[in-house]
């Protein structure tokens, strides 16, 4: 060892010091931290991690096998594949009613979540203010603080059905506010907005000129009433940048292909960024990504009809047990209140962990109004399913007689 690596060594504080404060004061992620103790562990049930538990069909992963045989094994265009953004472009009209020219308005992305840092760091001003309805998911504000942004949390309610309301976007407004970040359906709530929802909601924007970005990754997973995409809203189209892909409805969350529209100005900032960075997506992911979108949606369907199945089954099993639980209508996710356990989220998942091997998420992670909540996956079997219930059952039951 050197003189250099030594005192390297010696002082951790000095190469600490070396790393930006944004950064060095950033949270890890409270889902994986909490996973990290599952480990392999085999006989914990987990209902932690949103990733489906279906593969990705066969066709779709013979059509990668195939282009890799013929060497397809290049860079794409910087934005994606010309025939997978003219699909998107097809697939968005037809199924949301949403129109973007493959050309200039699209961009595909390495995962939803490259798109959400993309769109965040083509906006930010240091200073802006970034507004976020919460609980939801993990990234938006950490990526919001690395940009220099300030995220400002907006507060749901189960009375309210998670929904975001103009009311309380209102009152969070300021005269920095500049980006709404949306994601509906939601994770971790799996609220949903209708029309009627979003009506008040476009027009606060309209009155404070905001930029909306609207995670619609869960999009397709909706029960009941058809998902209404906010770009959609009237007036909303040129203000709204959507990220949307392919990890959740077509079970290809290791293939990393999302994708993101909107505006040709906004876009072509965001292209720039990702030409800087990641090049391009992922030339195999692609092709696979265009097959389902081609010749897959019967089996995205399928996929669509087992979580609905699961879910019902989910909620009915928390209010036997005797936890209040909204109905979730999108998503894959429920999420119970155990407030009247006594428990704090985190005291009730580390010792559901423990003492019942299940694993889920404590609500307090996902930001305001999330602690007295815990968020459970139905991405897996309904054997395992089922088993969850009836561990969980016991374990509140246990957790009452000691009350």
């Amino acid at each position: 060892m050197n003189l250099k690596t030594e005192a390297f060594t010696d002082s951790n504080k000095a190469m600490s010091s070396y790393l930006s404060p944004l950064v060095r004061e950033i949270p890890s992620s409270g889902i994986r931290k909490f996973f990290d103790l599952v480990g392999g562990n085999k006989d914990i049930i987990t209902l932690g991690v949103g990733e489906p538990d279906f593969t990705t069909p066969w066709h779709m992963r013979e059509a990668c096998v195939y282009s890799l045989e013929r060497g397809f094994t290049s860079y794409t265009s910087n934005a994606g594949t010309p025939e997978l953004r003219e699909a998107i472009s097809d697939y968005l009209n037809e199924q949301f009613e949403v129109s973007y020219d493959p050309k200039n308005e699209i961009i595909v992305t390495v995962g939803g979540s490259e798109a959400i840092d993309l769109a965040l760091r083509a906006l930010i001003v240091p200073g802006d203010e970034i507004l976020v309805p919460e609980p939801c998911y993990i990234s938006y504000s950490p990526i919001t603080s690395i940009g220099g942004g300030i995220p400002v949390g907006i507060e749901t309610f189960a009375k309210d059905e998670f929904k975001l309301t103009a009311e309380a976007l209102e009152a969070k407004i300021t005269p920095k506010s500049k980006v709404l970040i949306l994601c509906y359906p939601s994770n971790p709530t799996g609220a949903t907005m209708t029309y009627e929802d979003w009506l008040p909601i476009a027009e606060v924007v309209e009155k404070h000129d905001l930029i909306v970005i609207s995670d619609e990754i869960y999009a397709e997973l909706n029960y009941g009433e058809k998902h209404v995409s906010f770009a959609a809203m009237p007036g909303m189209m040129d203000r709204t940048i959507l990220v949307s892909g392919f990890s959740k409805a077509f079970a290809m969350t290791g293939w990393r292909i999302g994708y993101t529209c909107g505006h040709p100005d906004l876009i072509a900032a965001m292209l720039k960024i990702h030409q800087y960075t990641v090049m391009c997506a992922p030339s195999m992911g692609q092709v696979a990504a265009l097959e389902g979108l081609r010749n897959g949606l019967g089996e995205k369907d399928r996929m669509v009809e087992a979580y609905n199945q699961r879910r019902r089954l989910m909620v009915e099993g928390f209010r036997e047990i005797g936890l209040e639980c909204h109905e979730p209508r999108g998503a894959f996710y429920v999420f119970p209140s155990i407030q009247s356990t006594g428990l704090s989220s985190d005291e009730f998942a580390q010792r559901l962990l423990a003492e019942a091997k299940v694993a889920a998420v404590p609500g307090n992670v996902f930001g305001l109004g999330g602690e007295g909540y815990l968020r459970c996956s139905y991405a897996t079997s309904v054997a395992q399913l089922t088993e969850a219930l009836d561990r969980i059952g016991h374990f509140v039951e246990k957790v009452r007689k000691e009350g």
